[in-house]
């Protein structure tokens, strides 16, 4: 006789661990290139912060300096059931931890003229902070254009689709 499969085992039902908060700017301000998922280190009330949903990171950027890449500009707000002693900054910088051959090689691509590196977005993967990414080259005006009428022209065969069922 087979083994039952429990659904709680086979990992088909499993709720997300937070939320997944989204940097939905930079798909529209840049052409993705390349992503990458990396850990973000965080202190004290970030976490539960964090699994609140309580941040912004569309005006945030990624820097490498002194060979470790940092999350510049993201706010994550305080915990309001800490007390006073224990808050976090909320826009300070964060460290992302990379492997030094993943530096090296985004060490390259940035130092190419119009390639720069942004959050993509944040969100717990079993339990570890994680954020997602990419690197980018800013899009043209004339890019952005074409891009909303690309979507727009989607959005309207979808309706007359959806329409004539």
């Amino acid at each position: 006789m087979a083994k039952k499969t429990d659904d709680k085992s086979s990992g088909k039902n499993k709720k997300p661990a937070g939320p997944r908060i989204s940097n939905h700017k930079a798909r529209h301000e840049y052409h993705i290139v390349e992503t990458l998922e990396c850990g973000l280190e965080l202190v004290g009330t970030e976490v539960k912060s964090l699994r609140a949903g309580q941040a912004k990171i569309d005006e945030a950027y990624v820097r490498i300096r002194d060979g470790q890449v940092w999350l510049v500009g993201a706010n994550i707000a305080t915990y309001p059931l800490a007390g006073p002693l224990m808050q976090h900054d909320p826009t300070r910088d964060r460290r992302l931890l990379v492997h030094r051959r993943q530096i090296a090689a985004l060490m390259t691509h940035v130092k190419q003229k119009g390639k720069t590196m942004v959050p993509l977005a944040v969100y717990f993967h079993r339990g570890w902070a994680k954020v997602e990414i990419a690197l980018a080259e800013g899009k043209k005006m004339f890019d952005k254009r074409q891009d909303l009428k690309r979507k727009q022209a989607q959005r309207d065969i979808a309706r007359e689709m959806n329409r004539r069922r």
